[in-house]
């Protein structure tokens, strides 16, 4: 599936200038601009060799506007020919003679110039990419937009707890093709669900993650993807992939509550280490719940009594949030088949990825 890239005439390109389409036919992309705009968000695969750092950038920039351009660029070009010194010592010693990388900065201007260049004098066959990331984030706004359209998602419906999330990991273990939103955006989605040990990237680099696993898919098969609200965290889902997702077909997933405590008291085992993580996130929800019933979730947690805990939290906040939204946002969940999860154990997932993956299962829930 390659949704539309950034495209332009070959007879008008310099020698040396690709496209975004290109790009597969180099074996590395490159990214020159600093580690802040790399981080913000880059094409995914790319690594980051800075022509200037952050603070370089910063002092270029101000000698910019407050003195000139001539002095900005005389500073500029002796810091970005040691740091192309530099990554010519470290990351490039290795590579062969037919080595083809390809380049990009903000705009495919001066910095990927200046390296594409001293790559190709080496003799290395250089590509810089025309209208560098901005010409690539235009490219992931366009897909985001369009793409959605042109698969045929089947959306995971159930209440907090059910496996919805370890279902994805394990359809896409036995070969389905899924878009689990919340590993990209690092986050489980709800008040409780932040990572510990991942940082949730750059509203931008989540959208070019997204546009990449679409890229991947192929049409004709189903997409699996969870019953994702506009939230994931911090993050927002693209417009046009959320209103796919919600005219699409859906199957809920379903378990006993014994089954469902466990699951999460697996999932959430972080805040038994660091329980004043779990304090503050539960006092995100006094307003919905009152203090005295924050008070005593937290004497739980202190008693060391987490399925009871958990098991609170489910009742009381998570299944009416749940049953709220769902009539509003996934209307064909309520007619739409139910799978029920036997067990926590990894055969009761595989089992029902079986099922879903099946090629004489319902139309409602994959393909025909």
């Amino acid at each position: 599936m390659h949704c539309a890239d950034t495209a332009a005439s070959p007879a008008r390109r310099r020698e040396g200038i690709a496209i975004l389409a290109e790009g597969e036919r180099y074996d590395e992309i490159i990214d020159v601009r600093s580690p802040a705009e790399f981080a913000e968000d880059h094409i995914p695969g790319a690594v980051n060799l800075p022509v200037l750092d952050n603070a370089e950038r910063a002092r270029v920039g101000t000698i910019y506007k407050q003195v000139s351009a001539f002095e900005a660029k005389k500073i500029g070009a002796a810091l970005v020919s040691r740091n192309i010194a530099r990554h010519l010592d470290d990351h490039f010693a290795d590579k062969p003679r037919n080595y083809r990388p390809l380049v990009y900065c903000w705009r495919g201007g001066s910095r990927s110039g200046a390296l594409a260049t001293v790559l190709r004098s080496v003799g290395w066959s250089a590509g810089q990419l025309e209208g560098g990331y901005k010409a690539y984030r235009r490219a992931v706004v366009e897909d985001l937009a369009a793409c959605p359209d042109k698969f045929r998602f089947v959306v995971v419906c159930g209440p907090t707890g059910v496996g919805k999330s370890r279902l994805l990991r394990t359809l896409s273990k036995a070969g389905g093709q899924v878009l689990d939103l919340e590993d990209l955006a690092a986050h489980k989605g709800s008040v409780l669900g932040a990572d510990p040990n991942r940082p949730q990237p750059a509203q931008k680099m989540f959208e070019s993650l997204i546009r990449h696993r679409l890229k991947g898919f192929d049409p004709e098969r189903p997409v699996y993807v969870e019953s994702e609200s506009k939230k994931i965290g911090n993050l927002h889902t693209p417009e046009a992939l959320l209103a796919r997702m919600r005219a699409s077909a859906c199957v809920n997933l379903a378990a006993d509550m014994p089954v469902r405590v466990a699951l999460l008291v697996e999932e959430y085992a972080h805040f038994l280490a660091e329980p004043a993580v779990l304090f503050q996130q539960l006092d995100c929800l006094t307003a919905l719940q009152g203090q005295e019933r924050i008070e005593h979730w937290k004497a739980l947690a202190r008693g060391g009594q987490w399925p009871e805990l958990v098991a609170e939290l489910l009742e009381r906040h998570y299944d009416p949030a749940y049953n709220r939204s769902l009539g509003r946002n996934y209307v064909q969940a309520r007619e739409a088949p139910t799978l029920r999860l036997a067990s926590t154990r990894e055969t009761a997932f595989r089992d029902l990825a079986q099922v879903l993956l099946q090629p004489d299962r319902s139309p409602d829930v994959g393909p025909a």
